[in-house]
């Protein structure tokens, strides 16, 4: 089944494989802004069934790493252009994960005060401007509380972004709920603290994000709208939060009708909980439309929660970096290049170096 098309409503893929989202640091300073360079790296991996582009900021407040690509200035959406023009022209099909950390970030990234739902700041690093000039993990600034008005001004971020998406030519967007960015942090008891509609309840933590979901569905067409949630990884906080599960199935039930393209559980990362067969049964029984997981899965794992109805689609990330032509790979039998201490080191920033420059196989398809 991996290898085969999937079909939703006007949400369709080639494949069942998909690239996962990764944030790679290639973008053209100042600015922000997508460049050839880009292209020819997306281009490369358009024989995915889809490809989530990485995270890509809405707003300069929303960035929480240096030399993100944004999606929120007319130079930025004209770079798109470049990577989805690439993409289509391979054959790909291609969303754009929109992006906000919250408080996952630094005041030198983001140009401004970091925000989040309450004022909580808990030991955190990410890839920013170093006191020497050059780049590297630096520890996040305390953020301060969001106003409502800054929380509505936030979804209208995510819509227009949206849009700006669709005029770059992308196929759709990937909304960014989890791994402990913005709305995870709306989501989770212990990084939001309100007393107002956006905090406390169940209902009133996913608030924010059913909110803007409907605005960009409303906005672009369900079809061409997912959304990225987490709740078995505690990436960005402390601790478990007790009440997740519950919230996701909640969350899913908000969702479902909807309609989206897909709902994609990242999994398997930093601090996380082993995602076990009843909870995958539960997510079914409440939400019944396409569902993609991401995590450490191989072509067997795949095949087995395909095969055993689980999961409709399947993605794949560090995989992706070593092995452009991952399909072929996997397609063929032929072995997948190793995601080493080198490809790790490369990462972040820097040219085509780990970045274009790793060979495809020489079987055919």
């Amino acid at each position: 089944m991996l290898f085969s098309p999937f079909t939703f409503d006007a949400f369709q893929t080639k494949n069942r494989v998909v690239m996962a989202p990764m944030t790679r640091s290639r973008s053209t300073q100042p600015g922000d802004i997508p460049n050839l360079l880009m292209a020819e790296y997306y281009r490369q991996r358009a024989s995915a069934g889809l490809i989530i582009s990485e995270g890509v900021p809405v707003s300069a407040v929303g960035r929480g790493y240096s030399m993100t690509p944004g999606i929120y200035t007319a130079e930025q959406i004209a770079g798109w252009q470049q990577v989805t023009q690439a993409v289509h022209d391979a054959g790909g099909k291609i969303f754009a994960q929109l992006w906000h950390v919250g408080r996952r970030s630094h005041e030198r990234i983001a140009g401004q005060a970091i925000v989040a739902p309450s004022a909580i700041k808990i030991p955190d690093q990410v890839y920013g401007p170093l006191p020497d000039g050059g780049f590297g993990m630096i520890e996040t600034s305390p953020p301060k509380a969001m106003s409502t008005k800054e929380i509505l001004a936030t979804k209208n971020d995510f819509v227009q972004a949206a849009k700006n998406a669709i005029a770059a030519g992308f196929d759709g967007v990937e909304i960014h709920g989890a791994h402990g960015y913005l709305f995870d942090q709306f989501l989770r008891i212990a990084s939001n603290q309100r007393t107002d509609e956006y905090g406390g309840s169940l209902e009133n933590r996913m608030r924010l994000l059913v909110d803007t979901l409907a605005a960009t569905v409303d906005a672009i067409g369900a079809s061409k709208v997912a959304v990225r949630l987490s709740p078995m990884v505690t990436e960005g906080a402390a601790s478990e939060d007790p009440e997740i599960v519950a919230l996701t199935m909640a969350l899913l039930q908000q969702l479902a009708p909807m309609r989206l393209a897909y709902v994609h559980f990242s999994e398997n990362i930093g601090n996380y909980l082993p995602v076990t067969t009843d909870f995958r049964r539960q997510v079914r029984s409440v939400y019944p439309h396409p569902i993609m997981v991401a995590g450490k899965q191989t072509k067997q794992t795949a095949q087995a929660l395909l095969q055993d109805g689980l999961v409709d689609l399947v993605a794949f990330g560090t995989p992706y970096v070593t092995n452009p032509d991952l399909v072929e790979r996997m397609a063929n039998e032929q072995p997948l290049a190793e995601f080493d201490s080198d490809a790790r080191l490369s990462l972040y920033g820097g040219g085509a170096e780990g970045y274009t420059d790793y060979p495809r196989c020489s079987a055919k398809p």
